[in-house]
């Protein structure tokens, strides 16, 4: 193995690692450094590489374990979190103000209620145990085998299939409680309400009805509108998808709101 090949391969890799790694920080900044990092570990290490799973399980691997450092110090956010943070952006005229300002000026500041999806996903997601979380990310989102996440996580391939089946479950849950795309019974508009603040002239169904998962919800079969969540959030980059700057502008936003929710409770 050279550092040729490896440069070529973590090129190839450093979308999904980013994406990865904003998914579950939920902070633009730490995900670029973890995965600075990582390229800086794989280069050290790399006389230590021994081919016995891929280049992109082994950039993972290691990425991992930087964030799992940095996580575990940190508390999961509550299940309701979108309702502290819309209260909190309700609240707050700046953020709205440059969110505006992003939607007008950006080609990357569209509003799509799939791009909303995907966001809520990553932030209810941290309310799960964080291996639970990584488990899901890995398997669901960034299509790696069992194996490789037991591999990735220094783990029984029998725990990740018991990570997998908690954290759907849970998640499962907690949309069918709470997502009004997917339930009658969801007390969650954000999508919808979202919309119609940055698209007015848009008529908000007609726009949720383009996608898969709200055609599907009056079926109600759970696992299946999981599935479908998946899909979502496998077809965006949050980097470089028409509404990433939006997007990532709002998700700053949650981090800062829930770290001072956090420690106000702490007190």
């Amino acid at each position: 193995m050279t550092v040729e090949l490896l440069n070529q391969e973590f090129e190839n890799n450093r979308g999904n690692l980013k994406s990865f790694l904003v998914r579950i920080t939920a902070s633009v900044a730490d995900a670029e450094d973890i995965a600075q990092d990582t390229y800086i570990k794989a280069v050290e290490k790399l006389s230590s590489f021994r081919g016995e799973s891929t280049l992109k399980t082994w950039f993972f691997t290691i990425a991992s374990n930087l964030a799992k450092d940095n996580l575990r110090a940190q508390k999961r956010w509550t299940e309701n979190v979108t309702d502290i943070t819309k209260a909190a952006a309700l609240a707050d005229k700046q953020f709205f103000q440059e969110a505006m300002n992003i939607r007008m000026t950006s080609t990357q500041g569209q509003f799509e209620a799939k791009e909303h999806i995907a966001f809520c996903f990553t932030c209810i997601s941290k309310s799960l145990p964080l291996e639970q979380q990584l488990c899901l990310f890995l398997k669901e989102v960034y299509e790696f085998k069992v194996s490789e996440i037991a591999t990735i996580l220094d783990t029984t391939e029998a725990m990740v299939k018991y990570y997998l089946h908690t954290g759907r479950s849970k998640m499962m849950g907690i949309f069918d409680g709470r997502c009004a795309l997917i339930s009658k019974n969801g007390v969650c508009h954000q999508c919808s309400e979202l919309n119609g603040i940055f698209n007015p002239k848009q008529n908000t169904q007609q726009e949720l009805m383009k996608i898969e998962m709200v055609k599907e919800a009056e079926k109600g079969d759970k696992e299946h509108l999981f599935d479908l969540r998946m899909e979502v959030l496998r077809g965006i980059d949050p980097f470089k998808s028409s509404a990433a700057e939006l997007q990532l502008h709002h998700l700053e936003h949650n981090r800062m709101v829930m770290e001072k929710y956090e420690r106000k409770n702490a007190d």
